[in-house]
């Protein structure tokens, strides 16, 4: 269903008190729509507004500002709108790419995150960079090919907000027994830490003997799943990880204290990193908008931190990447675009997933 302004935030009322998942899209400005929405009633936004200077879109809007300082100003003012409409346990999920002007490369990205830290209040959680794997033909020879995106991920408040980590924790490798001995997800018996704890000269007996007793209980946790992997760091035997120092690390006053300790591993898996390699290639619709994000750019913001049956919200949505992307994780979600013939294709895609 595509809606107009005025009216949009009748529209938003009606679409929350229905059922369905298949998104509300929104024909308008994005900052003119989310002034008629209500606030604190969005889980998450995930976004990726034009950016300056590099196309022209089927509407004119922002990205087209003849400085860069005005660009900034503009999708600052969107951001703040955005701050009011999410909940406060909510979200805000930022894909932006830098420009070059007169052979200098602007650092719009971290700009605009800084105003948004500065002077709106917003705390940045991640900075996450996307590798595209493979740019576009690029025949400058005087600096490297551009192939990554900046992602930032905001909240409202420093502690509150929704974050599953469970839901995009990757699939663990799994402990096995060898010949009567339980073995780690990588391949720790136990065997080499025991081994590195007798002959050390940097224990004392009593630390020795708390150090196998702790080993020992390490192994046991591993053969009932509750941890699916370990690493022992041992005074004189490992490098204490992070830092030496016991003012900054926590582990480097155990190490002093204790003589040992242990990093664990999550049984249901890792995080990811702040690290994404995803191809910017987007099989929908490609040649009818010239700057599709891929759909798997969205699904760990969307699944860490919305839950099922959240709403979603995209103020940039053009081909309705996003929506597609909530509609098929059971969330609800709302489109905002400028372009009547982008969001016909964002219905057409959300029609496929009834």
């Amino acid at each position: 269903m595509i809606a107009t302004m005025p009216g949009a935030g009748e529209r938003l009322n009606d679409y929350l008190n229905t059922p369905r998942v298949s998104p509300l899209l929104v024909l308008g400005d994005a900052l003119e729509v989310l002034s008629d929405f209500p606030s604190e009633v969005f889980d998450c936004c995930m976004t990726s507004p034009p950016y300056w200077g590099k196309r022209e879109y089927a509407n004119s809007g922002i990205g087209l500002e003849k400085d860069y300082r005005d660009f900034i100003r503009n999708l600052s003012a969107i951001c703040a709108e955005v701050r009011r409409v999410l909940k406060p346990a909510g979200s805000f999920w930022l894909n932006i790419g830098d420009t070059y002007a007169d052979k200098n490369l602007i650092g719009i990205p971290w700009r605009l995150a800084i105003e948004l830290i500065d002077r709106q209040g917003w705390i940045l959680r991640n900075s996450v960079v996307w590798n595209k794997i493979k740019g576009g033909p690029d025949n400058t020879r005087d600096r490297l090919r551009n192939v990554h995106e900046d992602i930032f991920h905001f909240v409202k408040s420093p502690q509150g907000y929704y974050y599953d980590t469970d839901s995009i924790r990757s699939t663990p490798k799994r402990t096995k027994v060898v010949n009567g001995s339980v073995v780690s997800a990588t391949g720790v018996r136990g065997v080499r830490y025991r081994r590195q704890v007798e002959l050390s000269s940097d224990l004392t007996e009593a630390e020795k003997k708390n150090a196998f007793n702790a080993l020992e209980k390490m192994l046991n946790r591993i053969a009932t799943g509750e941890i699916a992997d370990f690493r022992m760091i041992i005074r004189g035997q490992q490098r204490t990880t992070h830092s030496d120092s016991e003012r900054v690390s926590g582990r480097a006053k155990e190490l002093k204290d204790r003589g040992f300790y242990f990093l664990k591993y999550h049984p249901n898996g890792s995080k990811p990193s702040d690290v994404w390699d995803i191809l910017p290639e987007d099989t929908q619709r490609r040649k009818a908008h010239f700057a599709p994000y891929p759909e798997d750019l969205c699904k760990i913001p969307i699944m860490a931190t919305s839950p099922v049956g959240g709403l979603i919200l995209d103020p940039f949505c053009g081909t309705g990447t996003t929506m597609s992307v909530a509609s098929a994780l059971g969330r609800k979600s709302v489109g905002i675009d400028l372009s009547g013939e982008y969001l016909e294709i964002a219905e057409e895609r959300s029609a496929t997933l009834l």
